[in-house]
């Protein structure tokens, strides 16, 4: 994917690169670059955290098979029926979150323009009140002021934004939710591939866990170093804060199977 002039210029910061940056924000770079986001792009950030939540409930959850020392197969059917469930309902989580956000900045911009409809005056002077605090004052405050609510359509955006904090983007609540469910599943599917083959090698059968232990923190490692693409971390110490995460709470999970089947001397 090519990269935007913003994310070269994230990049040439990251790296202390001036002179790059320099070229970045010349007249020419600038009006070259694409105001909206390219719609291949506006779902980075779902895939990434869908794929990280995948990988990591998915592996948690056959730790803790594991350490209880259950059966393969349940550690299987847990393992699916976890990678499922929490994968629908984190897209159904996600759908409902982005679609109550755009229907209340809908409604908003609806109670915005009906102000400025009917109290023109008082809108004017909330968009005056707003800038002064911002440090401006006499003729270029005026001028802003009169700039703005020249169209209403600029008003209302000014008073969504600058009064409310409200920022819309126009990304699809379903889109995002396939997203979300689909790198979930993809990603939190890769602990549960020696489970699943099993039967085809024996080597795979007699060290699954293991062999998925190994395959998981590959894994882990690319998503959170592909995690970059959104925080602008470092490649590596996103993947090896992602491992670390990931592995912890698999420990986690693995030593509560153990207790629990050290107590209660489950046999399966």
């Amino acid at each position: 994917m090519r990269k935007t002039r913003v994310e070269k210029a994230r990049q040439a910061f990251l790296n202390g690169d001036l002179e790059t940056h320099r070229n970045l924000h010349s007249p020419e770079e600038i009006g070259k670059e694409p105001w909206h986001k390219a719609e291949q792009g506006k779902y980075i950030g779902q895939a990434v955290y869908g794929a990280s939540d995948g990988i990591v409930t998915t592996f948690a959850a056959i730790s803790g098979v594991a350490g209880a020392n259950l059966s393969p197969t349940v550690a299987l059917i847990v393992g699916l029926a976890n990678l499922f469930a929490d994968g629908l309902s984190m897209a159904i989580g996600d759908y409902l979150s982005e679609k109550s956000e755009k229907d209340y900045i809908k409604a908003e911009r609806e109670r915005e323009f009906w102000e400025v409809e009917h109290f023109p005056e008082a809108e004017k002077l909330e968009i005056k009140e707003i800038y002064k605090r911002k440090g401006l004052r006499g003729e270029k405050l005026d001028a802003l002021v009169d700039a703005i609510t020249s169209s209403k359509d600029l008003w209302v955006e000014t008073m969504l934004h600058e009064e409310l904090g409200l920022f819309e983007d126009d990304t699809s609540p379903l889109k995002s939710a396939l997203v979300t469910f689909f790198s979930f599943v993809i990603a939190g599917f890769m602990p549960l591939v020696t489970y699943v083959f099993a039967s085809t090698w024996t080597f795979v059968a007699e060290h699954r866990f293991a062999l998925s232990c190994v395959i998981t923190a590959v894994t882990m490692f690319i998503v959170g170093a592909v995690r970059q693409a959104v925080t602008g971390v470092k490649w590596y110490k996103g993947g090896m804060e992602m491992l670390f995460v990931g592995g912890m709470s698999a420990a986690v999970a693995y030593f509560i199977g153990w207790l629990l089947r050290t107590i209660f001397g489950i046999v399966m």
